[in-house]
């Protein structure tokens, strides 16, 4: 069975306009495995963060296919967002989002945004986290936080994406700060820890050692590979056409990187480098989300 919550807090709404303004949006999320097949036991949340029912396109023993709503379809100043999921053992989720996500410019106060983003992932369950393309509008001032904590066998294998600017109406990213952290780790111990700031003024946004002016950018990681190497070895030989990107491996986690200036290559090199890793990863080939093709 599955709950739903809402839970209201007055004083974490926003209705103001000076620099103290905050408006809170929370979602929890918790899977299990009930029957043989993977269900969301749990769903509670505040402010403008929803769930679509879940899908299971893969047919009922297979993975559950969950949309992540947020009803405003990006972020302003003051906006402060929370989406956890836990997944149980031997639970299979697929996460993902109906359309890119916008980090609007600040206000004229000059209020930060903030999204964090917590994924538990128990011994033997799987978790798929991939969410549409971040559109990061010029002037966007905020602060990213990712922590994916897996246990045990689990496996995991998931995307971001990051859009600067608006290039194609001439709008590109010139001012504002986007700072991002990610953490990974397995039974408490870090596997992957990063830190990037976003910053149009700093010398590695445009030097060659750094950003190099790439107005586009994204990483796709997967844990849990039994063949790092072959895997790395399939993406280099199936993708080589693909251009802006390199492949590596650390400590078990395999990251793809890409850097260049288009979201669509962006998406397409993400997509294919998952329909290639996910049937070596949990030995199902890809199921396209219904949310992608409409």
């Amino acid at each position: 069975m599955m709950t739903r919550h809402c839970d209201a807090s007055p004083t974490d709404s926003g209705h103001r306009f000076d620099s103290q303004r905050r408006w809170a949006a929370r979602l929890s999320l918790r899977f299990a495995r009930r029957d043989q097949t993977t269900r969301m036991v749990q769903a509670r949340h505040q402010g403008p963060l929803r769930v679509q029912r879940p899908f299971y396109p893969e047919g009922r023993f297979d993975a559950c296919h969950t949309y992540l709503l947020h009803p405003p379809g990006g972020l302003v100043s003051g906006d402060a967002l929370e989406i956890s999921a836990h997944v149980e053992k031997g639970a299979h989720a697929l996460l993902t989002t109906p359309a890119a996500n916008k980090l609007y410019k600040a206000d004229s106060q000059d209020v930060a945004w903030s999204q964090r983003t917590a994924l538990t992932v128990e011994d033997g369950a799987v978790l798929e986290w991939l969410p549409q393309e971040t559109i990061a509008f010029d002037g966007s001032k905020g602060e990213q936080r990712t922590h994916i904590a897996l246990h045990g066998s689990a496996k995991c294998l998931g995307w971001e994406m990051m859009a600067l600017g608006r290039p194609a109406s001439r709008l590109p990213f010139v001012t504002g700060r986007i700072e991002q952290h990610f953490r990974l780790t397995l039974d408490d111990k870090p596997l992957w820890l990063e830190r990037q700031p976003l910053d149009p003024l700093h010398p590695r946004f445009a030097g060659r050692w750094g950003q190099g002016g790439a107005t586009v950018q994204a990483t796709l990681w997967a844990v849990g590979l039994e063949e790092v190497d072959a895997a790395i070895e399939a993406l280099r030989e199936t993708l080589i056409a693909c251009p802006h990107w390199a492949v590596t491996a650390r400590h078990g986690v395999l990251l793809l990187r890409y850097l260049g200036g288009s979201r669509r290559d962006a998406w397409a090199l993400c997509e294919q480098a998952w329909r290639l890793l996910r049937p070596r990863l949990i030995g199902r080939e890809a199921h396209t989300p219904r949310i992608w093709l409409t």
